[in-house]
């Protein structure tokens, strides 16, 4: 199939890619000039386990291309994702500036029957949206005459391991209203004999914001029942196991540490706690959710400070800066927010990841960064883990104790046992583990 991606952030690229690699024609478009420039150069904008190799082999065999000439993908292809971004409103509504532009552009250079379809992250009735900028932005004398549909086909692309979730995912959500429509998005996904769950656009939409939030609440719930351990003395970690087994329940998502963060899940629960007040409903439990999560990351800071006494002139090393291990998106990222706060009290912070630190060098430009977890523990008074990476879970602690100014270990994401960490001669903080001195 002939297909155009308009959009080539992380979601549009991925998307792109992995269609490409099976056996489709796609073109990735974008009116980012740099962007498109870098990626003909085979440069990627986004670190993704997989992707660059993804790329480049389909690049080769041509199914891949990418363009700043977006009337002209439009009207090479049959099938067009929108998968421009949405950020959030002051407000909480995700802004769709860009997908109405998309919209305009689509509708302008129609040169025969156009599947339109959502797959950036949009509220309720967007699709209708969609379908009304199509239709007022025809070229004169087209309306009635050229055919297209738009349809809804969200993401569910984990960051890190976004790959294998599309070539392997657990669902794919389909949300159309005609049955050509439903006859290709069939077609072009059957190669992945994935379960598929065909429904109208609204419940498409819905489901993607439902889901997203529903996980991170699972996160503030654990994080809620971390507060409670430290206050009677019990172990989080056992408690999500227990629960964990439990099928009804899973173990996903329960562990308990300083917060979710990137650009899907404070995003996506802004916009879905704006679309509910709008259709009338006061999600309160969402509003909760969002509570809890900023609590975690002001708690932790809490946490050091009372171990140290006083934050000023103090040094922090910080071992990890994306939101989540295997990317390097620092987009609402935890530790980013830590780090603010740790500077605003005067500490001295210095940091490694292993991706992420020329993004982060661009957003503090005042932050130091280290060549790697122990140059970063050189003379610190508390060394936080804020991403657990693997590298980070294998710490020479005999070796970070000869180096660091203070033994207390301030463990944000519970990557290691307490007990263990004592005998190693540190003090330990986690989130809802009683901490060890």
């Amino acid at each position: 199939m002939n297909i155009t991606i308009i959009g080539t952030g992380y979601v549009g690229l991925v998307t792109g890619a992995c269609l490409a690699d099976l056996g489709n024609n796609v073109i990735c478009a974008d009116n980012d000039i740099r962007k498109i420039s870098r990626l003909n150069k085979l440069i990627m904008p986004i670190y993704e386990p997989g992707l660059d190799d993804i790329v480049r082999r389909n690049v080769k065999e041509k199914r891949l291309s990418f363009s700043v000439d977006i009337k002209a993908a439009v009207k090479k292809s049959t099938i067009i994702f929108i998968a421009v971004g949405t950020p959030s409103l002051e407000n909480g509504e995700a802004d769709l500036t860009g997908v109405e532009n998309v919209a305009k552009v689509i509708a302008r250079n129609i040169n025969g029957y156009k599947l339109i379809i959502e797959k950036s992250t949009v509220p309720v009735e967007t699709g209708f949206w969609v379908e009304h900028t199509v239709k007022v932005n025809l070229a004169k004398g087209k309306q009635g005459k050229l055919k297209f549909d738009v349809a809804s086909n969200p993401e569910f692309l984990r960051e890190g391991q976004a790959i294998n979730d599309f070539m392997n995912p657990d669902r794919i959500v389909l949300g159309v209203e005609s049955q050509r429509a439903r006859e290709l998005l069939l077609e072009l996904y059957k190669p992945l004999k994935a379960n598929i769950i065909v429904t109208d656009i609204k419940s498409a939409e819905i489901i993607k914001h439902a889901s997203n939030s529903f996980l991170a609440t699972k996160i503030s719930f654990i994080n809620a029942i971390a507060q409670i351990c430290e206050r009677v003395g019990a172990d989080v970690v056992k408690v999500a196991d227990g629960m964990g087994l439990d099928k009804r329940i899973g173990r996903n998502f329960l562990d308990a540490g300083i917060g979710y963060g990137g650009s899907c899940f404070p995003k996506d629960l802004d916009a879905f706690i704006t679309i509910a007040k709008k259709s009338g409903y006061d999600f309160e439990l969402l509003r909760a959710v969002r509570e809890v999560n900023e609590q975690q990351k002001s708690g932790i800071v809490k946490k050091i400070k009372d171990a140290l006494w006083i934050l000023k002139d103090k040094r922090i090393a910080v071992l990890g800066l994306s939101f989540k291990p295997n990317t390097d998106d620092l987009r609402n990222s935890p530790s980013m927010d830590i780090i603010r706060q740790l500077q605003s009290e005067g500490a001295q912070v210095r940091a490694f990841d292993p991706h992420a630190m020329k993004k982060a060098k661009e957003i503090l430009p005042s932050l130091r960064l280290c060549a790697d977890a122990y140059e970063a523990a050189k003379d610190a008074d508390c060394l936080l883990i804020a991403t657990e990476w693997n590298e980070f879970k294998d710490l020479d602690f005999a070796r970070l104790k000869k180096l660091m100014r203070q033994p207390l270990l301030a463990d944000g994401r519970n990557i290691y046992e307490p007990k263990l960490i004592k005998k190693s001669g540190f003090r330990y903080i986690g989130a809802g583990r009683v901490s060890v001195s």
